[in-house]
């Protein structure tokens, strides 16, 4: 919905059951307990990125596809430790970096992007 996107929550299991099965695709998620010592954590966020390759770099590049975090979590670093997190992929997996798009009014997302360290290449297009 972020993106004027008209929700289909079936044809979104579906992709997105394809990918995890198929593994196409990381997703990393942030939990958050209510208390230190509450054993029911929910979801605070999530990031998901998947492969894809340069031939001119010859390596894979992680793109950043989907990055989330819950309402009442927002302004806990959070989206913070995701993206870092995405960083620490790209090392493990000895990519050329990670990429990004985003919309020119997603004022937070091109703050925060600029950051945690990626460069805005052009038109809203980042790498890490």
């Amino acid at each position: 919905m972020f993106y004027r996107k008209a929700t289909d929550v079936e044809a979104a299991k579906i992709f997105l059951g394809e990918r995890i099965n198929n593994r196409e695709s990381i997703i990393f998620v942030s939990l958050s307990a209510e208390r230190q010592d509450d054993k029911n954590e929910m979801l605070a966020g999530f990031v998901q990125l998947y492969p894809i390759f340069s031939s001119t770099r010859m390596k894979r590049l992680w793109l950043l596809n989907d990055l989330f975090v819950s309402v009442e979590h927002r302004g806990k670093g959070i989206s913070k430790l995701l993206i870092e997190r995405c960083g620490q992929l790209a090392n493990e997996t000895n990519a050329g970096g990670v990429m990004l798009e985003t919309e020119k009014t997603n004022e937070i997302g091109n703050c925060l992007y600029l950051q945690t360290g990626f460069k805005l290449i052009e038109n809203n297009f980042y790498f890490l």
